[in-house]
């Protein structure tokens, strides 16, 4: 079962058939980015597809600067998308202490207005005590294969209309049980009345409040073992051998209360409770300890409840004063629960929940079923963005039917919204692959329902893509010689045409020259980019003719539009855009760092990082940067932990062949002591041996017994299980004897052979960990599955995996296998 704000789309569909950064600053002190969009018609480049945020909430006041920012797409994009009727966030208990905000004093007096405006103060604890500002911290991006089915509430940036719950009594059109707010009982609220200290007492409740347990949905019962489905026997299909190429939905509450605002209880209407639910939920995030995610989420929370205001007409103004803790444990106390269920239970809610999307997985092209991709809409949330994004906090809205545009064949009947509404749209356009569209009102980015990435037309589309950028291999010379030509033109708009594809072209890559020209702006998801890069001397000669007579906020490249750039890559090779300029380097630089690896008798590990390497390379050259994940030095520190696990078994092995074959001790093949393996660290590391063991006996035990049960028989006594951990006892006891004497044994005799067989498998162990180590210290600030997904041509990795045996899993994960099925088939030989 899924949640309300997690609905399919709609039933089963039928389908049918780079930027330049400009180097002038811009009003918020960072630079400009011009951007090179097909989709804008006659605009500069530095102005092309800047799209200002549309205010569909009740309007308001704000003073903000117009800094130019890279479109990035919301961190939940990689979410499954949801159709979604509003649906109250839950009230929680709990009592925030009322206290006033204490003003910092700051000797700073350079510190603008603005910048005080947005500095943190600080706040009172519910226990009173004053808690230090929130540092501000940026939120790191996620790999591309991160699990994150386990989120609190999506954040939502929004700026249309306040969200309002759908109601509807045709049950028969929706897929999915609506979650409809209950009637709650009104209770009175006492105003405590100011006493004048700093810390007002906090008043008493004058009764009890009483709330009724959750409905839980009976989960669908089913047998046991598992089903085959029919999906799996089907052929797949072949194309490019062709000729042409969150919650369950549940009721969880009817009632509750929480005292939410300065010591006083607020009783919230569904819709201004559901965005107060949104922060509660990310409470103890970094997000919520960034002053501008605060702000935001502020500034659009009281949007909200000026249009559904506390019932007892309290004015909600201070932020400070806000305490939505009790949301967030009941949020915490929810999860607890669904983890809490036995396996069994957790298997009916996902059968349940499989059964019921079933239908929306598929779609029928050409006769043949296709699996869709994201057949969810986003649910509503709070924006969080990607590093210092200015619109983190703001309100997501909850996309409706009437923002859905759907395509579907003429003749195929059209799905029905699973909510109240209809759509904005019905279209039957066969020349385009999306099956729904809608545009989110943050970034005003639009958003696509496509098939998944291993159908047919996803693959004809990439392969496609790559084949155009291979094509351009054999214009790339003349098209070079052209823009150098054009470098000095006299006409000043071709001058800057053929800089702007200079910088397309070698962007990131050096010349050998001192020419620098520095790059220092805000890219994609708002992530700092700053290179300094060495160019042509007619180049640096055109940067600074063209900044001359300029202000800073002035285009740079003001004669030049992305219809006349892309006119004229048109005119020198049919199809030829910007983007096919960065996949072909990409490739090309990718193909030539792997041709250039010795890896003769090289293992697998160490070809695997001259992969990566080389992978490595063009992610820094397309700039895929991503922050250190938070994890990172802990995912490091387990490695370290895991190498000397390695160590500590070759050093009893080691000690066990001595005491076998003393002749051993001489060669230096066996001889080396490890010397990171103190006393202290063996014992620490024996200890943590011991209660693995002692863990996995008991739960071999309690499975049995289980399985005893489900077939009739008699579980065994806890004398078995005694006595097994007995046995474990005495394994520990006799290695704790061992410490510090360069013996060993074992359970079980081993020749001599054998041993030094396994020793050198260790060996070998220990030596693959160590570049496995080096090669994940060394990507930790680098996005490799991006240039990998879009950029690489997938036919280079599988000829070089079939030429240097690795295994094509080692590298390409499931996703990728089925994303690029067509590539799978290339000759050892094959070139980009």
């Amino acid at each position: 079962m899924f949640s309300d704000d997690e609905r399919p789309l709609a039933p089963k569909p039928t389908a049918n058939g780079s930027g330049l950064k400009n180097g002038n600053g811009n009003a918020n002190g960072q630079q400009s980015d011009v951007s090179m969009s097909d989709a804008d018609d006659d605009v500069p480049l530095s102005q092309a597809t800047r799209k200002s945020r549309q205010d569909p909430l009740p309007a308001r006041n704000l003073k903000r600067k117009k800094p130019v920012y890279a479109e990035s797409s919301s961190s939940e994009d990689d979410v499954p998308l949801a159709s979604s009727p509003a649906k109250p966030a839950p009230k929680a208990n709990g009592r925030a202490k009322k206290s006033k905000p204490v003003k910092e004093e700051s000797d700073d007096d350079d510190q603008s207005p603005s910048e005080r405006e947005v500095a943190p103060k600080k706040r009172r604890a519910p226990n009173g005590k004053a808690k230090a500002p929130p540092k501000k911290k940026v939120k790191e991006e996620s790999d591309a294969s991160d699990e994150e089915d386990d989120k609190p509430l999506k954040k939502t940036n929004g700026r249309k209309k306040a969200v309002k719950q759908a109601e509807s009594d045709d049950e028969d059109s929706k897929p999915l049980k609506k979650v409809a707010a209950k009637a709650r009982a009104t209770k009175k609220v006492k105003k405590e009345e100011d006493s004048g200290s700093d810390t007002p007492k906090p008043k008493k409740r004058s009764a009890k409040v009483k709330e009724e347990e959750a409905v839980s949905a009976s989960p669908a019962k089913g047998k046991k073992g598992k089903k085959k489905e029919d999906d799996e026997e089907e052929d797949v299909f072949k194309w490019w051998e062709q000729h042409e190429a969150q919650g369950d939905g549940t009721e969880r509450w009817q009632t509750l209360e929480h005292h939410g605002y300065n010591g006083v209880d607020l009783d919230l209407p569904p819709e201004a409770e559901e965005v107060a639910g949104f922060y509660g939920a990310m409470l103890e995030t970094d997000h919520a300890q960034d002053a501008t995610f605060n702000k935001n989420f502020f500034e659009d929370w009281k949007r909200v409840l000026a249009k559904y205001p506390p019932s007892d007409g309290t004015q909600v103004t201070k932020f400070e004063l806000c305490d939505f803790r009790p949301m967030f444990e009941y949020f915490e106390a929810e999860k607890a629960k669904k983890k809490s269920l036995s396996s069994e239970e957790k298997k009916q809610l996902k059968k349940a929940k499989d059964e019921l999307e079933a239908k929306y997985m598929t779609c029928v092209l050409d006769g043949r079923k296709e699996k869709i991709g994201n057949f969810r809409v986003e649910p509503p949330g709070l924006f969080r963005g990607r590093g210092e994004h200015p619109k983190k906090g703001y309100l997501k809205n909850r996309v409706r039917p009437e923002d859905i545009t759907i395509n579907i064949g003429k003749d195929a009947p059209i799905p029905v919204p699973n909510m109240p509404g209809k759509w904005k749209k019905v279209i039957h356009d066969n020349t385009v692959t999306w099956l729904a569209t809608w545009t989110e009102n943050i970034n005003q980015n639009h958003k696509y329902v496509f098939l998944a990435a291993g159908s047919s037309l996803k693959g004809q589309s990439d392969m496609q893509k790559f084949e155009k950028a291979r094509e351009l291999k054999k214009h790339i010379d003349k098209i070079r010689l052209d823009y150098t030509e054009d470098l000095k033109s006299k006409v000043m708009a071709d001058r800057q045409r053929a800089t702007a594809m200079y910088f397309i072209d070698k962007l990131a890559l050096r010349a050998e020259n001192p020419n620098f020209i520095i790059f220092d702006f805000l890219g994609k998801d708002s992530i700092r980019y700053y290179n300094k890069v060495e160019v042509e001397a007619q180049i640096f000669k055109n940067i600074r003719i063209f900044k001359e007579n300029k202000e800073p906020d002035d285009n740079l490249f003001d004669r030049v539009t992305t219809t006349g750039l892309n006119k004229h890559l048109t005119s020198q090779m049919k199809g030829l855009t910007a983007k096919v300029f960065r996949t072909f380097n990409a490739s090309i630089t990718f193909q030539r760092l792997l041709d250039e690896e010795e890896l003769k008798g090289a293992t697998l590990q160490e070809r695997l990082n001259a992969y990566n390497k080389a992978n490595r390379m063009v992610a820094i050259l397309c700039n895929h940067q991503r922050s250190t994940p938070k994890t990172h030095d802990q995912s490091m520190e387990k490695m370290r932990y895991k190498l000397r696990s390695l160590k500590y078994d070759r050093m009893k092995l080691r000690h066990v062949l001595f005491s076998q074959e003393p002749k051993a001790k001489k060669n230096k093949k066996y001889n080396e002591e490890e010397s990171d393996l103190d006393e202290d660290w063996i014992e620490e590391h024996e200890e943590n041996l011991k209660a693995k063991e002692i863990e996995k006996a008991e739960k071999k035990f309690a499975k049995e017994n289980e399985k005893l049960e489900a077939d009739g028989k008699k579980a065994h006594k806890d004398s078995v299980l005694k006595e097994r951990l007995a046995a474990v006892e005495e394994d520990f006891e006799r290695l704790a004897k061992e410490r510090g004497t360069k013996k060993a044994t074992l359970k079980k005799d081993r020749p001599t052979d054998k041993l030094e067989e396994a020793i050198d498998k260790l060996t070998d162990k220990v030596k693959a960990f160590k570049l496995q180590m080096i090669d994940r210290d060394e990507g930790k600030e680098v996005a490799l599955s991006t240039s990998k997904i879009n950029y690489l041509d997938p036919r280079i990795t599988v000829a070089w995996c079939n030429t240097h045996d690795v295994p094509i899993e080692k590298i390409f994960s499931k996703t990728l296998l089925t994303k690029f099925p067509w590539a799978r088939g290339v000759e050892n030989d094959w070139k980009f």
